[in-house]
């Protein structure tokens, strides 16, 4: 992966999460630096690992491209992906008023999409469901690096490292 002093031996991890209780349902890792390839591996991850489809998808910047898009809409599944970077402390700006032109391409629709009103209350709760679980791995639980070396191996890491999760997150559930 390319790093700020050019390339280093990495991984990217992906998860999805459910919003109820912010269990994992779908993990991967992946060599490849950004995630415009990764949106339709991980639902094929969370079909495979959750044994269900997702119903809606929010995903970050990252992973929108045509090609995403398209994947969504053929296996029916909503989705709520930003199409540009947000500036935080920064309104988004509003939706075009009135018709998208027959030609539109699905990131203009997406854009327009997620501009809505609607669309961005159901947009900001990304930032409630998977960011907090990142945040208990890396902040809670101190994970910085896998320890591991190998994509085989990191898989298998990081497949303990989210059961774990899950683990913690049930338990809390069921003493409270």
């Amino acid at each position: 992966m390319k790093g700020g002093d050019g390339f280093v031996q990495g991984y990217n991890a992906q998860i999805a999460v459910e919003e109820g209780f912010q269990l994992i349902v779908g993990h991967s890792v992946t060599e490849e630096a950004n995630d415009k390839q990764q949106l339709e591996p991980l639902i094929k991850a969370i079909e495979s690992q959750s044994g269900q489809l997702p119903q809606e998808v929010l995903a970050d910047s990252g992973y929108c491209s045509d090609p995403n898009l398209e994947h969504l809409e053929t296996r029916k599944i909503t989705g709520y992906i930003a199409t540009e970077k947000e500036n935080h402390g920064k309104p988004w700006p509003a939706a075009r008023r009135g018709r998208l032109p027959a030609d539109a391409t699905r990131v203009e629709r997406m854009t327009q999409k997620i501009r809505t009103k609607a669309g961005r209350a159901i947009y900001s709760q990304r930032k409630t469901i998977v960011e907090p679980v990142f945040g208990q791995i890396k902040q809670g639980r101190g994970f910085r690096q896998f320890l591991r070396r190998g994509k085989e191996k990191v898989a298998v890491e990081w497949a303990l490292i989210c059961l774990t999760h899950n683990i913690l997150k049930m338990h809390r559930i069921c003493t409270t």
